[in-house]
């Protein structure tokens, strides 16, 4: 009986090694599960299948297949076939657009309009202001939303537009809900408004704690839309001078056919959360109001690529002049870290400003044991005076940004779900160069020399916290 145990574990752990060697693309992954499975018979296996499956891609499929029907996903969309010659034409433009139209699962649009708002002084009025001009549906998702007075006065707007008939839906990340001791979901028991959890803490579900929705996103009728890196809380108010931990960040006011593509996003994550069948809908199209070409791009875990990974590793290939990354976590992989070098050595002018004292300080030292490699091939690096500067730019030859809720680092490439929106149009991108170039003349800027000078046990503990990187 015993012998018949031992020979059924190790089948099963055999089996299991082998599905390791075919389905992971790292090949430090594969060995990885593969030396688990087999030292532990059985029970290595068993670890294997509870923890190195991605399920969620599956169920995510399935819901991705449902909403098919969406109107936007047709070639012939007006927005998209009709006004094809307003597309951008560059070599650098023309590039970017099939490597996403390749990787994505979103046509770019044209017919759009972008406001750049700052911080939470200017995006939370606007956003407060179109939750109450909501006359049919109000879709929010935010990694935070604190309970604070900035959280209180989007509920109290949310649960009046909730009882003037408006179909008002909360997501709420399990574990951004952390953030707070009282939890905001509570404000809207016995209401109208309709809350989800994404992958709510549980027996089960806690083998998804290291999964996070960290998408911000915010649309009005289809018709306005909000998203970028701004979560919901008081510290995103930078002029509160009395506030130490008070946070500078960059949020975007959408019009236009993008804002199918942000609905889409919070309807999959919805329907996701909530276990429901999405139903096949005719979504009424959203008006052209601008010549903004845009495109919305989900990202996680759920989808088939890395897709802010190829996009990125592109971006960086196709620049000609200047690249301008501004991010407050900054970890690339090997690859990215190649693409930044080999855009430098070809003569491209990459500036990349970062946070002088980062808010999670593991990250910050981390960074810094990286950074020596970017700055022995002419990458300029500056550092940002505090408070914290949480917005994330991605500016190409001064006509294409990437902008939205991820970072350039491990967690955001391949284990949160995100959202960030492409824009070619010079008028939006020109300001976000300003800001970008205005944000570099009051920064710091290191050299290599600056970095060789640290003392030795502040280069141990940078060195250490960087074996740590994938996981951060």
């Amino acid at each position: 009986m015993l012998t018949l145990l031992l020979a059924t574990l190790w089948i099963f752990s055999l089996l299991s090694a082998g599905h390791a060697l075919l389905t992971k693309r790292d090949p430090r992954a594969s060995v990885g599960w593969i030396v688990t499975c087999l030292a532990i018979p059985g029970v290595g296996a068993l670890i294997y299948w509870v923890l190195g499956v991605n399920r969620i891609r599956t169920r995510s499929r399935e819901i991705q297949e449902q909403g098919q029907g969406m109107h936007w996903l047709h070639v012939d969309q007006p927005a998209n076939k009709n006004h094809i010659e307003h597309f951008p034409t560059s070599d650098t433009s023309r590039a970017l657009i099939k490597l996403c139209d390749t990787v994505t699962r979103r046509p770019l649009t044209f017919g759009n309009k972008v406001t750049v708002l700052y911080n939470g002084e200017q995006t939370y009025p606007a956003m407060l202001d179109a939750i109450s001009q909501a006359k049919e549906s109000i879709y929010l998702s935010s990694y935070i939303l604190k309970p604070d007075q900035i959280g209180q006065q989007f509920a109290r707007k949310l649960i009046a537009a909730a009882q003037r008939g408006v179909d008002v839906r909360v997501l709420i990340d399990a574990f951004g809900e952390l953030y707070s001791f009282k939890k905001i979901r509570h404000l809207f028991h016995g209401t109208k408004v309709q809350t989800a959890t994404f992958l709510p803490l549980s027996l089960l579900r806690t083998l998804h704690l290291n999964l996070r929705n960290h998408r911000k996103l915010l649309i009005i009728d289809n018709r306005f839309s909000f998203t970028g890196g701004m979560n919901i809380r008081e510290r995103h108010m930078a002029m509160a001078r009395n506030a130490p931990r008070r946070i500078i960040d960059i949020h975007f006011r959408l019009e236009g056919p993008v804002c199918d593509h942000l609905r889409d996003a919070f309807m999959e994550d919805w329907h996701y959360a909530t276990d429901q069948k999405r139903e096949p809908y005719n979504w009424p199209p959203a008006p052209m109001v601008g010549t903004a070409c845009c495109r919305g791009i989900s990202s996680g875990p759920n989808e088939q690529h890395e897709k802010l990974h190829w996009i990125l590793i592109g971006a960086l290939a196709c620049a000609k002049s200047h690249i301008r990354i501004m991010t407050p976590y900054f970890l690339p992989n090997r690859a990215q870290l190649a693409a930044i070098n080999a855009a430098a050595l070809r003569g491209v002018r990459v500036d990349i400003l970062l946070p002088q004292q980062n808010n999670l300080p593991y990250v910050g030292w981390a960074t810094n044991a990286l950074l020596f490699e970017l700055l022995e091939h002419d990458t300029h690096i500056y550092f940002q005076p505090p408070p914290f500067t949480h917005s994330k730019l991605l500016l190409i030859d001064d006509e294409y940004a990437l902008v939205g809720s991820a970072n350039i680092d491990p967690r955001s490439l391949r284990l949160n779900f995100e959202f960030n929106v492409e824009i070619f149009d010079p008028e939006t991108v020109n300001e976000l160069t300003l800001h970008f170039d205005k944000s570099r003349e009051e920064a710091h800027k290191i050299s290599l020399k600056d970095m060789d000078k640290r003392p030795l046990p502040v280069r141990l503990r940078d060195s250490f916290c960087r074996l740590f990187s994938p996981y951060l």
